[in-house]
């Protein structure tokens, strides 16, 4: 019979635990890979033992034909090379302390000192294993790009729609604390009820804005009073925010052709019909005198914009071709993430919380905010609304989940992969 390797608990504990859901044995999969670790899961480090190859090979490359491409791949790879010689010094030396340990010729003194270091090099290698996965997390192709976050009222009626404007002044705050640039490109009323919101849309057009926001996305519930309540009955409602990618002058341009059939900004002019007419709500003179407000519809999808906050009837164009393009791409990206989520049910179950779920509940009577991706629960409800510290530990927590998600998905992948290999 062979040996079996010691495992330290504690890490098998923490490694195991965002593995349950997806019924993984880690064991058996090691000893098919041949691979133990005792803090990252085996087809990661096959993963990146294949990255490792791949830089080296790009390096061989560019050392005789420097190509900017290759150069730029290559960069790409760095961070997961760095990552894995980091763990691989970090187990070859826990490797060793070990090998003394167990080797029955080692004096007293040294299996002492060897004892002591021990603990310290096991933690070493779980930094250098929870460094080593978060590299290999492949970087969103939207995160560095500005974004529009699109807020509605959702269910219960005029006080979603006080929500939803809450909501609103919410990220406000928060993008002005973090020194975002932001603006509303459109906030539409209803025309029954000018202090009744039907939709805003917001364009924080910082670079990188889509990475930090985009776990904001999906629908958020509150339980309040409302002001019109008579009994002091707690009402439940909802608002949902969406949060597209944005191309804009900030944005860095040299990844994005949008002349490029190939690209999720890409819209072929034929597809869409233009659509002008007089603006309507309030705006004084200019209302109903000019037609200045401007509706696009892409015929194969029927998605439709409709664009009339500025008095310019180009500016108006401008805006809605930016949001078409950003709906779009954020369309087509999502298609084939719901594809890739198919494929990986077939093999594991992979949890997946999206637009349509409930991912937040604001409770104003006991003062606290729950994130349900994370579990996180944060009291003070004033400072999240206002778009604080306690609203960014909440949004922490929630890429903090997002990417252990990905880390799922990745090991998913991996099964898959070997699934059909054998």
């Amino acid at each position: 019979m062979f040996r079996t390797p010691w495992i330290c608990a504690r890490c098998t504990r923490q490694w195991l635990k965002p593995l349950r859901p997806l019924g993984l044995r880690r064991q058996s999969t090691a000893a098919a890979t041949g691979i133990t670790s005792d803090t990252i899961y085996p087809a990661l480090l096959q993963r990146a033992r294949k990255i490792n190859s791949e830089h080296h090979d790009l390096a061989k490359q560019l050392e005789s034909n420097y190509d900017s491409k290759i150069a730029k791949r290559a960069g790409e790879l760095r961070l997961v090379v760095d990552a894995l010689s980091s763990w691989d010094h970090a187990n070859k030396s826990l490797e060793e302390l070990r090998a003394l340990l167990r080797d029955p010729e080692t004096d007293a003194e040294l299996r002492e000192l060897a004892n002591q270091d021990v603990e310290q090099c096991a933690d070493d290698l779980q930094k250098a294993s929870q460094s080593l996965t978060k590299s290999l997390i492949p970087k969103h192709p939207f995160a560095d790009l500005p974004c529009l976050m699109e807020i509605r009222p959702g269910i219960g009626g005029k006080e979603a729609a006080l929500f939803a404007s809450d909501l609103v002044h919410m990220y406000q705050g928060f993008c002005a604390d973090n020194r975002l640039s932001a603006s509303l490109v459109s906030y539409e009323r209803s025309e029954e009820d000018p202090n009744q919101l039907i939709e805003a849309i917001m364009e924080v057009e910082s670079a990188g804005a889509y990475g930090l926001l985009r776990c904001e996305a999906g629908v958020h519930r509150v339980q309040r009073v409302p002001a019109t309540e008579e009994k002091g009955r707690i009402h439940t409602s909802t608002a949902s925010v969406m949060v597209l990618p944005s191309f804009s002058d900030n944005a860095d341009a040299a990844d994005i052709d949008m002349n490029d059939p190939t690209s999720d900004f890409y819209i072929d002019p034929k597809d869409i019909r233009k659509e002008y007419m007089r603006a309507s709500g309030a705006g004084g003179q200019h209302v109903n005198k000019t037609e200045s407000a401007v509706r696009l519809v892409h015929l194969p999808t029927k998605t439709t914009v409709f664009m009339q906050e500025s008095r310019s009837r180009p500016s108006n164009e401008t805006r809605a071709w930016s949001l078409l393009r950003a709906k779009l791409a954020h369309t087509r990206r999502e298609a084939r993430e719901q594809e890739l989520v198919s494929m990986r049910r077939n093999v594991v179950g992979v949890n997946r919380t999206g637009r349509s779920d409930k991912i937040r509940t604001y409770n104003w009577q006991q003062q606290r905010v729950t994130d349900h991706r994370s579990g996180t629960t944060v009291h003070g409800l004033e400072g999240i609304m206002s778009g604080g510290q306690n609203l960014q530990k909440l949004m922490e927590s929630a890429r903090k989940w997002l990417t252990e998600t990905e880390v799922e998905d990745m090991i998913a992948d991996s099964t898959t992969t070997n699934s059909g290999s054998v």
